[in-house]
């Protein structure tokens, strides 16, 4: 409730590196359920204003799931590109693909860029990290 409009607000004052959890199924859902978190406070904020101050808050969300063999792999790899009417926009920038199971059980698959370069990118080359192009091509096989 509260503590999620204060970190909203804390995330929106100007100073750079915050990281937050929450559980949810996906990155998506991970916006509402903030936006839920926030609507808890009972503040009465418009919907589009919490939206807002999201979409100004949260640049990347990173999604860890649970795997049928008990491990934990990050998923999806999604970067918040602002709004468009009252819908915060996102794209996918890596994703987990299963590709099979092991004899023993283990979960394999490969983590693929999506071919999106992230906006963000700009601003990590403004802070004086300069990441490859290509990372955001290809695939990489985890085990």
């Amino acid at each position: 409730g509260e503590e999620a409009l204060d970190m909203l607000q804390a995330m929106n004052t100007g100073h750079d590196g915050s990281l937050t959890t929450v559980h949810a199924n996906t990155a998506r859902d991970a916006l509402g359920r903030i936006e839920t978190m926030v609507a808890m406070a009972n503040m009465n904020l418009p919907e589009r204003a919490v939206r807002q101050q999201v979409a100004s808050a949260i640049h990347v969300v990173i999604q860890q799931t649970r795997m049928s063999d008990g491990s934990r792999k990050v998923t999806s790899i999604s970067e918040i590109t602002g709004m468009e009417g009252d819908v915060i926009t996102m794209q996918e920038i890596f994703l987990f693909e299963k590709v099979g199971v092991t004899q023993d059980g283990k979960v394999i698959g490969r983590f693929r860029a999506t071919g999106v370069r992230p906006k963000c990118c700009e601003r990590l080359r403004a802070s004086g990290i300069h990441l490859p192009p290509d990372m955001f091509e290809g695939v990489t096989e985890v085990r």
